[in-house]
């Protein structure tokens, strides 16, 4: 009797889909195939899913493949990152694949009894400029700007509190500095277009407003953002429905009300008054000042880096983001054809300023997927100082690629504002874990390093990479990137400071890592919650 309801229950709901599929009109498909039609629907809603583990391979998917994944994911939770069995590479035909040259012999080598794997800028930042609180940071690889807002709150203090377990710097995003940023991380504070946190009721750049933010929490830069990789030259909308009273307290905005972003400053007009604008931040604050841009058009880079030459004014330190997307949600042709890709970006950049001898007066930073050594080791070849991680850092704690960061249904609650998601995320854990992956990259790094036979990576040059052109031709890293002798090095003066404060060895004995990871399995096998 139950199973006859049971029957006739379903047997009439499917009924009643099919009248309804049947009268309406906003579907063709569903209007000429009733009930059926709704499986389209449903593979379309799941496709990304099924493709990701079931149907690409471990090195087709993007923006990062499963192998990229794998390795993100193990080495933040202190398990086995290694992969057996050969490559999934086509390592002969893979065009633009980057292929890192190891040396026989070598004469300094890193050390290997640093636990924390520390490695230090090769440049103290804002020291070019005699700024008043020039400081070397303490890591090459540093968390990227990322605001509250865009992120979750607990997203938010994991990334803060790994970064500052690992002894990183944290770029705030454009948002401002949120409650979540300050749980222990030096900060990088990012200005915006909306001038959010130094704002005053008008929208407009308030200077005592940016002195009382930074007194407030321990900032160590300013980043002024003129653009980013994933919508260059677009402003952005936060919607009232977005506006909670937190973050119009945060960013300095009226609750309840559409914000917008514009596109460009309002505080500065061109690269001169620009420079202006930067000096002026740095004499009140004492603090080094950067940028932070895709590259589109070379004029403002030929013009920054000519009124930077008589080393009068200038900025500190360049953040390069690559055109290819990142974090930040965007219309589909922004993400894909806006600016330069970061290795062209960033190499037409430093290009600009070798010419002019500059390149040891700036700090260059790289963003733009250079969470991966391979990756992060050609931005060091092409002459970045530092790097800062986005997407790999939210990967390290609980991302899964759902790509679904502007639905606000992130189903990690990394990227959402949702409170049942964010709750799923323990911010606890989940900066163990940052922490680990951080100090995981310096560690390859590292050990990259010497396999080059260098004590620091700032110290590989565009010698030590080739690039593959396909079918068994492969190319210097600097002819393709149209680098002269001696770009991407640093000068004599910065590479004695390396070799000093990184107290080379002769050898470098990878026995103490595998204590190390049998210790990690050690804890990985006692009871308790993971």
């Amino acid at each position: 009797m139950r199973l006859r309801h049971a029957v006739g229950g379903a047997a009439a709901t499917l009924g009643a889909v099919a009248v309804r599929d049947l009268v309406q009109k906003k579907h063709a498909l569903r209007r000429n195939f009733p009930i059926i039609g709704h499986a389209r629907y449903w593979l379309e809603r799941v496709g990304p899913e099924l493709r990701q583990y079931i149907v690409t391979s471990n090195e087709e998917e993007r923006p990062f493949s499963r192998d990229q994944r794998t390795w993100i994911y193990a080495s933040s939770k202190e398990q086995n990152n290694y992969f057996g069995f050969g490559t999934d590479v086509d390592v002969e035909h893979t065009q633009g694949h980057a292929y890192i040259k190891q040396r026989t012999f070598a004469d300094k080598l890193p050390s290997d009894h640093d636990a924390n794997w520390t490695l230090p800028s090769a440049k103290v930042l804002g020291g070019p400029r005699g700024r008043a609180k020039a400081f070397r940071p303490g890591s090459v690889v540093n968390v990227s700007a990322m605001s509250f807002g865009s992120l979750s709150s607990n997203a938010i203090t994991a990334l803060n509190k790994g970064a500052a377990a690992a002894g990183c710097l944290h770029n705030t995003g454009e948002g401002a500095i949120s409650p979540y940023h300050r749980n222990g991380a030096e900060l990088v504070v990012q200005i915006g277009t909306a001038y959010f946190g130094c704002r005053d009721e008008h929208g407009q750049f308030s200077l005592e407003r940016l002195k009382e933010m930074i007194a407030s929490a321990p900032v160590r830069a300013i980043e002024i953002k003129l653009s980013q990789g994933a919508k260059p030259g677009l402003g952005g909308l936060l919607p009232a429905a977005k506006v909670t009273p937190e973050i119009a307290q945060i960013r300095g905005i009226p609750e309840g009300k559409d914000c917008a972003s514009p596109s460009r400053h309002t505080a500065f007009h061109d690269v001169d008054s620009m420079l202006d604008f930067v000096e002026m931040l740095a004499e009140e604050t004492g603090l080094p000042v950067g940028i932070k841009s895709a590259v589109g058009a070379m004029e403002f880079w030929e013009e920054l880096a000519r009124l930077m030459e008589p080393r009068q004014r200038g900025v500190d330190f360049i953040t390069v983001d690559g055109g290819e997307g990142g974090t930040g949600a965007a219309p589909l042709i922004f993400a894909d054809s806006i600016s330069l890709p970061y290795r062209m970006g960033f190499s037409r950049v430093y290009g600009t300023f070798a010419e002019l001898g500059l390149t040891d007066d700036v700090t260059f930073i790289g963003s733009a997927k250079l969470g991966l050594p391979d990756n992060a080791v050609v931005a060091f070849a092409l002459g970045a100082d530092m790097i800062n991680v986005a997407r790999e850092a939210m990967l390290s704690i609980g991302c899964i690629q759902a790509q679904k960061c502007h639905t606000d249904h992130c189903p990690t609650g990394v990227a959402t504002q949702n409170p049942w998601l964010v709750r799923g995320l323990d911010p606890a854990l989940k900066a163990e874990r940052a922490a680990v992956y951080l100090r995981t990259l310096r560690k390859e790094l590292t050990r990259i390093s010497a396999a080059v036979g260098v004590p620091h990576p700032s110290l590989i040059t565009c010698a030590d990479v080739d690039i593959f052109n396909g079918d068994y031709e492969a190319r210097s890293l600097a002819s393709v990137y149209g680098y002269k002798d001696g770009w991407g090095e640093l000068g004599p003066a910065l590479r004695a400071e390396v070799l000093k404060f990184m107290h080379p060895e002769d050898h470098f004995d990878e026995r103490g890592e595998e204590t190390q990871g049998r210790e990690a399995e050690r804890r990985q096998d006692q009871p308790g919650p993971r």
